[in-house]
């Protein structure tokens, strides 16, 4: 193929996505969802968070597949090495999921990685496919919650620290500085801009100034942050870390307590996280009563 964008399905209109496809994308991945785990986890705001990062060319690095003017499955792949996709249900056994697969393939080498992966659902037509087309696994993520009618216990502070809202951007320097320093330690990938940390918290939209929680030391430095998101009902962790010298203190668990106390205060009745066997911290979530609800591989392409 000499067009990097000629998936070679006739039938289709195939064409870069565009920022008003948000809805459509944010429609295929949800159906998708619900098909495979019973429960949409998806919402509007991520996809438009995500297109909004600096680091992200909606125009190079993303194909929708339409059936005239109807969305029926798009890819997209960020650093060339982490891919979403999706297929219509009812649009599958026409070759779709296969060459979107092979164009993130393509996009990946472009972009100078030739690794290239994307998380499914345990036992989802989405893993079978990736089997099918050579994939492996490289890790497997939970998503936990925490049972109803229960919460994590509070986890007090040592003397001296505290949890604020990080508001200025000093602070918010801070926690992106602490959150990147720790996920590095066993994420393979480039180090997040501070641009791209705005666009997915402080300009993410329906953002409020407590989704960033920050813990203080007596010094007043930020040595751990959560970023707590609020999906409807459901509060969700998306992201939490502590410096490395200040672990084993019970900020951690300090952290997670507040942000699920946050959320509740904000109107939410479910508290989720994820995580996934990189980081070794399942132990840590179930022990303060969480519980794995879904199970998902990431699944890579070596070019």
């Amino acid at each position: 193929m000499n067009d990097i964008n000629d998936l070679g399905l006739p039938a289709y209109r195939v064409r870069p996505l565009v920022p008003q496809d948000a809805e459509a994308v944010y429609e295929l991945m949800a159906a998708g969802e619900v098909e495979a785990t019973g429960e949409i986890h998806i919402e509007p705001a991520d996809i438009v968070s995500d297109w909004q990062r600096p680091s992200f060319d909606l125009a190079t690095q993303s194909i929708g597949v339409f059936d005239a003017d109807a969305l029926v499955g798009y890819a997209e792949v960020v650093h060339g090495r982490r891919a979403d996709a999706a297929v219509a249900a009812t649009h599958r056994g026409r070759g779709i999921g296969t060459a979107l697969a092979r164009w993130t393939q393509r996009i990946s080498v472009r972009d100078g990685s030739g690794l290239v992966g994307m998380p499914q659902p345990v036992g989802s037509a989405g893993e079978k496919l990736l089997r099918s087309l050579g994939y492996r696994v490289l890790w497997t993520s939970w998503l936990l919650a925490m049972p109803a009618g229960t919460t994590v216990e509070p986890q007090p502070l040592p003397a001296g620290y505290e949890i604020v809202t990080a508001a200025d951007e000093s602070e918010l320097r801070q926690v992106h500085g602490v959150i990147e320093d720790a996920f590095l330690e066993w994420a393979q990938r480039e180090r997040e801009s501070f641009e791209d940390f705005l666009a997915a918290t402080v300009q993410r939209p329906g953002y409020e100034p407590w989704n960033v929680r920050a813990v203080r030391d007596g010094s007043g430095a930020i040595v751990g942050a959560s970023v707590v998101l609020l999906s409807g009902e459901v509060g969700y962790v998306d992201r939490l870390a502590v410096r490395k010298d200040q672990r084993g203190r019970g900020l951690a668990r300090a952290l997670l307590a507040d942000a699920f106390a946050q959320a509740d205060a904000h109107g939410a009745t479910r508290s989720e996280l994820n995580t996934d066997t990189r980081t070794g911290a399942l132990g840590l979530y179930q022990r303060v009563g969480m519980r794995v609800t879904n199970t998902w591989q990431h699944w890579v392409y070596q070019s």
